[in-house]
């Protein structure tokens, strides 16, 4: 009983965590975000990923091992329906977060930029 209701609990705050995280990435997004920003996005997607994956465990963990039963949520349509706005919300979040996986090479690149042009003296 205690396990179940601690899957419960770890699974709402996942979900929680995806809310606060799109949220946050929401709020922080602009059309040219600066590096500070970009660096913010980036973490936050990451946070978001582990949300989702933990989401999924505990779910999948309570449907097998807890709660009423595998039998019980595969005849339930609903269940269906949640799991496939979950894999919606899950594909339409790939092209951002490859974007932000991008911006982290981008951000080295420009920074090693910056770096020789300092070093070589130009800008002052």
């Amino acid at each position: 009983m205690i396990t179940n209701a601690l899957f419960s609990f770890a699974r709402f705050i996942a979900v929680f965590g995806i809310v606060d995280t799109l949220c946050f990435e929401r709020l922080t997004m602009s059309r040219t975000p600066t590096f500070e920003e970009a660096r913010r996005l980036q973490h936050c997607d990451g946070w978001y990923g582990i949300f989702a994956v933990a989401v999924l465990i505990a779910g999948f963990l309570r449907v097998f091992h807890f709660e009423k039963g595998s039998e019980f949520y595969f005849a339930n349509p609903f269940f269906h329906a949640k799991l496939d706005l979950f894999a919606v919300i899950g594909v339409l979040s790939i092209y951002p977060s490859i974007r932000f996986v991008k911006w982290r090479a981008q951000k080295r690149l420009g920074m090693a930029l910056c770096a020789c042009f300092m070093a070589r003296g130009i800008g002052s």
